[in-house]
């Protein structure tokens, strides 16, 4: 039976990734990488086949006894990393957001795309079961015409503390959890062109050592470099007259939640708890979903991954959405700091 040997980059979200990925009859665990030896020893206790380690991205991006790389770093060695790979005839999965700014995404999918290789986005949220669920309704028209659509990840107190990629320049909230909201919703409204953005962001929290993951204390050293969003909110309109509001916060004085509401002609929705609204025989009708439990969402993105690597089968978040996604939220950023609507050009072309 054919496999695919992967290299898992990145021992934080590469641990899910890597686990669906062994778990799958053909796919293979053969490497791994990260700057911490001890991370990925205690991993590849985990795994079914002992990996071979590396500490350098680049040596494990030449072996010739790897097909497919997954990166799982902080945002701003997710194009460096990924293009070495393609670079080597690798495919590629790589956790959201893409990268650290449109023009390094963009970069990233032109050459993976010349090189021919499989390029794909891992997307907990896109990929979950009652996203997948609201997808398949919207596909099949049961919404009519999506028209609008609102989406939101708040935290109270959660901005990270272990890896300070996530609040230097390049990262942020907006790409670290926004973009899981704003990539969801814009697969289930049909992926439409965006036109322009106007958004505000800042940071509130941070800073100051307050918000920070489960309401632990921040040593200064650590806040003191903050230099990031620690919210961010907007409007996108797109070409088709469709508008999305969007909203990230890492930590707020308000309730928890991930919520996305669509609208449509014939039917909304919201995403927790899954709930169907329409009118029928004027009168109205919520409809509770329960759905029966699937696949984890990991070994869906890794049996996606896998088929379309040994079957050829059409990818169905290739990069390029990924770069489509990452240009909405540098609109949003630059809007913010600009304090003026920032017009979209030929998005993601």
């Amino acid at each position: 039976m054919a496999t695919v040997r992967t290299a898992i980059i990145g021992m934080g979200i590469g641990r899910p990734n890597g686990r669906a990925i062994a778990r799958n009859m053909r796919g293979r665990v053969v490497a791994l990488c990260d700057l911490y030896k001890e991370r990925m020893e205690e991993f590849a206790r985990e795994l079914p086949e002992p990996p071979r380690l590396y500490t350098d991205y680049r040596e494990v991006c030449r072996d010739p006894e790897v097909d497919a790389v997954f990166v799982g770093t902080p945002n701003q060695w997710h194009v460096p990393i990924a293009l070495e790979a393609v670079r080597n005839g690798k495919h590629v999965l790589v956790t959201k957001p893409l990268a650290d700014s449109e023009e390094a995404a963009r970069e990233l999918v032109e050459a993976a795309e010349a090189a021919g290789v499989v390029n794909m986005m891992s997307l907990s949220t896109r990929f979950s079961d009652p996203v997948q669920y609201l997808g398949r309704l919207a596909q099949r028209g049961e919404f009519g015409e999506l028209y609008y659509a609102r989406a939101r990840s708040v935290r109270r107190s959660g901005i990270p503390t272990w890896s300070l990629g996530f609040i230097q320049k390049g990262g942020g909230a907006f790409r670290d959890v926004g973009v899981h909201a704003l990539d969801a919703v814009w697969w289930l409204m049909g992926m439409p062109r965006p036109v322009s953005v106007v958004g505000v962001a800042g940071a509130r929290f941070g800073p100051r050592g307050l918000g920070y993951w489960d309401f632990s204390p921040a040593p200064e050293e650590y806040y003191r470099q903050f230099a990031a969003d620690d919210y961010g909110g907007g409007f996108i309109r797109f070409e088709n007259g469709a508008g999305l509001q969007i909203e990230s916060f890492w930590a707020s004085h308000q309730r928890a939640e991930f919520q996305i509401e669509l609208f449509g002609t014939e039917a909304g929705a919201q995403l927790d708890p899954l709930t169907l609204y329409r009118t029928v025989d004027g009168a109205p009708q919520d409809i509770s979903v329960r759905l029966p439990k699937g696949p984890e969402v990991w070994d869906r993105i890794a049996a996606h991954f896998i088929e379309c690597i040994l079957d050829g089968r059409p990818c169905e978040a290739p990069l390029r959405h990924g770069l489509m996604v990452q240009q909405m939220m540098e609109a949003l950023l630059k809007s913010a700091e600009t304090g003026r609507e920032v017009r979209l050009d030929g998005a993601g072309g």
